[in-house]
């Protein structure tokens, strides 16, 4: 029994002893994990204080901060109506305003009223560092009258574009390896078809490029210019009136008895004729044409027979008897 109690003491105290170093072994190793997130503390703090020392932003100074523009790519375009005295003065003064610019003159429209006043409308290109400089100019030719800009920022186009051109070309280069790597004929007809397809892909990428380098590169100025003032059509919202009506029925009136005038008018002639026709045949023609004889009384051995005598009526109950039978 000694033995079995000393056995079990030893093996208690063995016990104790390997909990013991467990319990120190986690320690250490909790005591390092602890040790190192206080170093990335220290450092976060540290790195923190750097970037709130002076001389250098802070981070609250980098999100306020608003961002720079990069937007170089934009469509700039701009419609004038101005009212001047002299049309073609003003024209001139346009197209030398533009010219000397660096721009050209596009599509042009000029129109004359009832009156005999002029209306030009004119398209007029400038380089985009020169447009607020002629748009200006434009302005002080005269009173004006409407006035409307538009600026479309394309840049992501323009760079998209770019973007594929750069492929396309890299793709269009691959293919004519492959010809030139290329043995067999069946091969290479379908390599000529695939660089054909290719080849017009990137052709219409480099037209949908210099097509934005043009409307980037000059700015679009829509000018009108008129002698009189554009008289702008006020909205009514009650309706037409019994005023309105009537003005409405006296035009449809004045314009059908203008059609009836133009279809006398038309007719008229035709008229003329038929009328002088008509007359000289009754006055002229037929007088002068040659009449039937009339036809003569038969006669016989016995002398000219009786003329034909119209039958007797016939008799009625009651009626007299006529005087021929007595």
């Amino acid at each position: 029994m000694p033995t079995v109690r000393a056995l079990a003491g030893l093996l208690l105290a063995a016990a104790l002893a390997l909990t013991g170093c467990s319990a120190s072994g986690d320690s250490g190793s909790g005591g390092d994990s602890k040790a190192a997130a206080g170093e990335a503390a220290q450092a976060d703090s540290q790195a923190g204080a750097k970037e709130g020392a002076p001389g250098s932003a802070s981070g609250a100074d980098k999100a306020t901060a608003p961002p720079k523009a990069t937007a170089s790519h934009i469509i700039r375009t701009a419609s004038l109506t101005v009212q001047v005295k002299d049309v073609p003065k003003a024209l001139d003064e346009a197209r030398t305003t533009t010219e000397n610019a660096g721009g050209y003159v596009g599509n042009e429209t000029t129109t004359r009223d009832e009156e005999g006043h002029e209306h030009t409308r004119v398209v007029l290109r400038v380089p985009v560092d020169r447009y607020a400089e002629v748009l200006t100019e434009l302005e002080g030719a005269g009173k004006l009258i409407e006035r409307s800009a538009k600026a479309q920022d394309v840049t992501d186009q323009v760079v998209d574009v770019e973007s594929r051109i750069k492929t396309q070309r890299a793709s269009v280069a691959r293919i004519r390896e492959l010809m030139d790597q290329a043995t067999r004929l069946s091969d290479v007809v379908t390599l000529e078809g695939e660089l054909s397809s290719r080849q017009a892909d990137l052709e219409a990428l480099l037209a949908q490029q210099a097509s934005l380098k043009d409307r980037t590169g000059l700015a679009t100025i829509t000018l009108s210019l008129s002698e009189t003032p554009v008289k702008k059509v006020a909205k009514d919202d009650d309706g037409p009136g019994f005023l309105d009506a009537l003005a409405g029925g006296w035009d449809a009136f004045v314009t059908m008895l203008r059609w009836l005038a133009v279809v006398i008018g038309a007719v008229l002639p035709f008229a003329a004729v038929a009328a002088l026709i008509v007359l000289l045949w009754l006055k002229v023609l037929r007088p002068r044409l040659p009449r039937r004889p009339e036809p003569a009384p038969v006669t016989t051995a016995l002398g000219p027979l009786p003329t034909a005598r119209p039958a007797p009526r016939p008799t009625r109950a009651g009626d007299e008897p006529s005087g021929e039978g007595d």
